[in-house]
């Protein structure tokens, strides 16, 4: 039986990684105290006698508790931003392709994906791989996400009895271009530019859809929309990630279709001449919890949806 310790599990992510593995009879939850859950002593005897170690903490945080590993077996997830752009460490995203699955399975260092960039990188990377657009595309990325991405802090805003009348209507943010997500939306695509990206919060608890608009001219020449509905008929089908032929629900698409569910869906919408890719899941699921346990059971050698809900 594998030990797991979740550092940070009073956490949003934390606790619903701590949810998925309650029940689960192949692994041994460590469990520190409440007094001694930020004691750094104690975390580190932790880290250090886990199997796996999920890290659900702050970029520094998330740094030190790298830093208080001595054990070379103690494999790492880390949900934070801190080590996605760096090489050392696999991108815990491994529908991307065999060898990204391939290097999930075999590291010590694993960097969950953030919920953003996990759409943005669905769409882009495939496209990128097959050479239907150029690296040096210039992109645009709208993001509409349910409020429980902001944490425990805008839960409670959205959720306190004394809520403002202008969390009523969705809010734009990141609205300065320096949006934690953008390093490894471009590192891990391959593409030369940061697209201009507009996350959005809405009124909801969670939920995520990602559309980037492209024109049929950008394509690489030879390429058409066929071509971009082919390559995610091949790259995602299942049992996390599936290219789904329509989002249509009545002219509308709902961003919290997949709520409460750890798969993704990905599909094409607009015409052939102006185009827009569509990935849809929980922020809190293929988005954050459901990835980690995903890459958790990949680590483990068990299927890989095991715990997760479809």
């Amino acid at each position: 039986m594998k030990k797991i310790f979740i550092d940070g599990s009073a956490g949003t992510t934390g606790l619903r990684i701590a949810e998925r593995l309650e029940s689960r009879k192949d692994i041994e939850l460590i469990k520190l105290t409440e007094e001694n859950r930020k004691d750094i002593n104690a975390r580190k005897a932790a880290l250090n006698s886990a199997d796996i170690a999920f890290l659900c903490l702050p970029d520094a945080a998330a740094i030190e508790a790298v830093s208080l590993i001595d054990n070379p077996n103690t494999v790492v997830l880390d949900t934070s931003t801190a080590h996605r752009t760096n090489p050392d460490w696999a991108y815990g995203f491994p529908e991307l392709s065999a060898g990204a699955e391939e290097k999930v399975k075999n590291s010590k260092r694993i960097a969950v994906p953030g919920c953003h960039a996990s759409g943005f990188i669905s769409l882009i990377y495939p496209l990128v791989e097959k050479g239907i657009l150029d690296k040096d595309i210039l992109l645009s990325c709208f993001s509409l996400t349910g409020y429980s991405g902001g944490g425990k802090k805008m839960i409670a805003e959205y959720e306190g009895a004394e809520r403002d009348e202008l969390l009523d209507a969705p809010r734009q943010y990141g609205i300065a271009q320096t949006h934690k997500h953008l390093p490894e939306m471009k590192a891990i695509t391959g593409i030369n530019n940061a697209p201009a990206f507009i996350p959005v919060v809405g009124s909801f608890y969670s939920g995520m859809e990602v559309t980037i608009p492209i024109f049929a001219s950008q394509l690489n020449d030879g390429f058409t929309v066929e071509d971009i509905k082919k390559t995610y008929k091949e790259k995602y089908n299942g049992p996390v990630v599936n290219y789904v032929e329509s989002f249509d629900e009545g002219g509308f698409v709902s961003a919290n279709k997949l709520n409460g569910r750890d798969s993704m869906e990905i599909s094409v919408s607009g015409n052939d001449d102006r185009i827009l890719l569509i990935s849809r899941y929980d922020n809190l699921g293929k988005g954050a919890s459901g990835a980690a346990v995903e890459c958790m059971n990949i680590v483990l050698g068990v299927d890989k949806t095991t715990g997760l809900e479809l």
